[in-house]
């Protein structure tokens, strides 16, 4: 058994997968914006996990996003070959970090904003 696909609650679906796409660097899999319908997958595994970008449309969803973002958790945690370059190409990019690059004792990480409502951690072991 495998992991195959993986929801993540965002707030809006069509910002999520611009978001993504074009500033993380994954690629779509499936998109239907009418419907909402957003898959993306990783460039360097496009047979691997994807990740369906959710809409927090429903009262549950949007208070579990919500919760988990208050306490500064991140929902989802994306491995990387070098978080100081990553951390580089995404901060020339606009995007907003509440964690610069850290070493720690698993490894070195950083968090950063989806700009959906979520907090996403690099990491490098």
């Amino acid at each position: 058994m495998k992991i195959a696909l993986v929801s993540v609650i965002v707030d809006d679906p069509i910002k999520a997968f611009k978001f993504y796409t074009e500033v993380l660097g994954f690629v779509e899999q499936m998109y239907i914006p009418e419907a909402q319908l957003a898959i993306v997958v990783s460039p360097q595994e496009p047979n691997g996990t994807a990740l369906l970008l959710e809409p927090n449309s429903n009262p549950i969803s949007k208070t579990f996003q919500e919760a988990v973002y208050a306490l500064g958790l991140p929902p989802i945690v994306f491995g990387v070959d070098d978080v100081q370059k990553e951390y580089e190409r995404l901060k020339s990019l606009g995007v907003e970090f509440r964690q610069e690059p850290t070493k720690t004792e698993w490894g070195t990480q950083a968090l950063l904003e989806d700009t959906c409502g979520n907090l996403i951690q690099i990491h490098q072991p």
